[in-house]
């Protein structure tokens, strides 16, 4: 979902959501270096990165994104693994948090939507496409491309595709904005956002 024709046809929700949108975006960072300090990397919090302020994580192209496609993402948080006890275990919880941390603000949400008034309709459309766009955001990291998060999961649960994806590393942010422009990666994020869904459903009926 493009969030700039959203501007065109209700501008009072887009400018509703714009903050919790970017916000759901840092929180996703966040997430990720609080659970490495957590397991031992302190790497996060000498670069300044264990904050909500959105200027120590924003990537402006990632922004862009966001608003054009209705997925973008930040800067990565740097971590060393190394530090990490069981640096495998690390790699696939740290790499998992932002995904879990969208899905719980998207569930929050979904929540506080049920429990608004029934005439409070702006505020309403708010949650609702703030909670999609958290959704659609868990989904787009959970592509196995890297540097994206599905990638550090798999990375972390098989050596094979550890070493198959590091060599594709280097390239694979160019390959990720290539397919965006085609449109050959929103079947993917279609089918993760309907399994995520599905999800949510068991916690919270849609």
């Amino acid at each position: 979902m493009g969030l700039i024709s959203l501007l065109v046809s209700d501008a009072p929700v887009f400018f509703l959501i714009a903050i919790p949108l970017l916000f759901s975006i840092v929180l996703h960072e966040y997430a990720h270096g609080y659970v490495a300090v957590r397991l031992g990397d302190r790497t996060p919090l000498y670069a300044r990165r264990l904050s909500l302020n959105p200027k120590h994580h924003l990537d402006p192209i990632g922004t862009v994104c966001l608003l054009v496609f209705g997925f973008g993402w930040a800067r990565p948080v740097p971590v060393n693994f190394l530090r990490m006890k069981d640096p495998r275990k690390g790699l696939i919880y740290v790499s998992s948090a932002g995904i879990v941390a969208n899905l719980i603000l998207a569930l929050l949400c979904l929540l506080a939507m049920r429990l608004l008034p029934s005439d409070q309709e702006v505020i309403s459309k708010a949650l609702y496409y703030t909670a999609q766009v958290n959704v659609i955001l868990a989904s787009f990291n959970l592509i196995p491309i890297p540097p994206l998060d599905g990638s550090k999961i798999l990375m972390g649960l098989s050596r094979t595709a550890y070493q198959s994806l590091s060599r594709l590393e280097p390239y694979g942010m160019y390959v990720i904005l290539a397919l965006l422009v085609v449109g050959a990666l929103d079947p993917l994020v279609a089918l993760f956002r309907l399994f995520l869904i599905k999800l949510a459903s068991l916690l919270i009926p849609l």
